[in-house]
């Protein structure tokens, strides 16, 4: 099928329209005009026929009536198309140019309007059956229509040449206020085919004329938004995962030149190798973490969800944090509902939620400090609360504590063996479950994390 530009296609649709527009015009027209001749020819008759009903009623012999009509001079000047008859077709009076031009019989006994051409020439004939002194008679009066039809020929001759020339003028018209219609389209095609990878920036000109025009440019504009957004996301995301990934290599790599200048003895080439494989160790991690994200990104990573008591797999996640917080003298404690609270995820991702999250609060907690861990159900959602008394987070650093790869203090978290990717992959995992995961801080006061997450719809079984 071809492909035609849109404003051919919209040409052809006016023309299709103006097309069928002008035959429904047309035909209408015509009959309108022919319906219009012969209802004023049907209420001349009828005028007539009134004269001439009230001669044969008031004429009751044979003889009288013909006589009658044959020198009724206002019959005559009304018209000289007249015959009657009686019921079995015998003549009573039949005038001249009737006999010449009009119907050789007088037709069916009933009273009806007829368009007839007898010997070529077209008449309008009314027949009439009237009552008069006990007899019947057949009264037929007819008009010529010959000069209405030739009218009627020169207005159809007048439909048919002129249409043709309308619809060509109209549809010209049409194809150049198509043209003028579709001009700011082009200007729209022309800007946004100019913008690229390295002008993401540029946005269309907004038209403010309040029609689609300007609905487009702006829907346009906010696709440009969030590809831009989008794209500086991907580029940040790999320029900082470059230089991650590129710190833990350049370090082994330096690590196994220096023992590899010189002879070593075996304790040297086992501390060595075992450094080697801590930073293998993180630099794994590393890289699992990063195609996480990225099958997240592209929609690629599912969640495998049921049923589950989010209870029992955060108390699990709890167990494990402890092992995390004795080793820095930290308290964790777990107030956690004894009934159960029932949604729908995947208890793998939540544990690893929980798991980020106590990781953290234990990382930035000082020795002695304390972690607790509370679940409670509000608002049709699990609401999850891990709150820490650490070295919380300063204000312009809290609305970036989710991106990846922020650290709001790179030294420290290098210590520590963090890359920034935690707390994303726990925001992920959270609107990948419809809820949402906040954190409340301030220095010097600790950190509180919450994590909403919508309950089953029968939360029980």
């Amino acid at each position: 099928m071809i492909n035609l530009p849109l404003r051919i296609r919209i040409t052809a649709w006016y023309f299709a329209v103006l097309a069928i527009g002008f035959f429904l015009f047309g035909v209408i027209a015509f009959y309108a005009m022919r319906g219009s001749i012969l209802e004023t020819v049907d209420e001349n008759l009828e005028d007539q026929m009134q004269g001439v009903r009230e001669l044969v009623e008031r004429e009751a012999g044979k003889a009288e009536l013909e006589r009658d009509l044959e020198h009724d001079e206002e019959i005559r000047a009304g018209s000289d198309l007249l015959q009657v008859s009686d019921p079995a077709g015998n003549w009573i009076y039949r005038s001249k140019t009737m006999a010449h031009f009009g119907p050789a019989t007088p037709g069916e006994p009933k009273t009806a309007f007829t368009t007839q051409q007898p010997n070529g020439v077209p008449l309008r004939v009314l027949t009439l059956p009237m009552k008069a002194a006990g007899k019947t008679y057949i009264v037929q009066l007819a008009y010529p229509l010959d000069d209405f039809f030739e009218a009627l020929a020169r207005f159809r001759r007048i439909l048919f040449l002129s249409s043709p020339l309308l619809l060509l003028l109209a549809s010209a018209g049409g194809y150049w206020l198509s043209r003028r219609a579709l001009e700011p389209v082009d200007q729209v095609t022309r800007e946004a085919r100019s913008i690229s990878a390295q002008n993401l920036s540029s946005r269309l000109a907004v038209p403010h004329t309040g029609d689609e025009l300007q609905r487009l440019s702006e829907t346009l504009n906010g696709m440009l938004e969030r590809l831009e957004q989008a794209f500086r996301r991907i580029t940040q995301f790999t320029a900082d995962a470059s230089h991650e990934l590129r710190t833990p290599v350049a370090l082994m790599r330096t690590r196994a030149e220096i023992v590899l200048r010189k002879s070593r003895s075996e304790e040297e080439y086992r501390e060595t190798l075992r450094q080697i494989l801590e930073d293998l160790q993180r630099t794994s991690t590393l890289i699992e973490n990063l195609m996480l994200l990225a099958r997240a990104d592209s929609g690629a990573e599912a969640l495998a969800r049921e049923r589950i008591n989010l209870v029992e797999h955060l108390d699990e996640a709890c167990l494990e944090g402890r092992a995390l917080a004795e080793t820095k003298q930290i308290s964790l404690r777990a107030e956690l509902p004894e009934s159960p609270v029932w949604i729908d995820g995947d208890a793998n991702s939540l544990r690893r939620l929980f798991l980020i999250l106590l990781d953290n609060a234990v990382k930035y907690t000082p020795p002695q400090g304390r972690v607790t861990v509370s679940l409670s159900a509000s608002d049709g959602c699990a609401v999850a609360e891990v709150r820490d008394t650490g070295i919380g987070i300063a204000e312009e650093d809290l609305p970036h504590v989710f991106q990846r790869f922020f650290r709001a203090d790179r030294a420290r978290s290098r210590q520590t063996g963090g890359a920034g990717l935690g707390l994303s992959i726990g925001k992920w995992i959270a609107e990948a479950h419809g809820g949402t995961v906040n954190a409340l801080s301030k220095p010097g006061e600790g950190s509180v994390f919450q994590v909403r997450i919508p309950l089953a719809l029968d939360n029980g079984r």
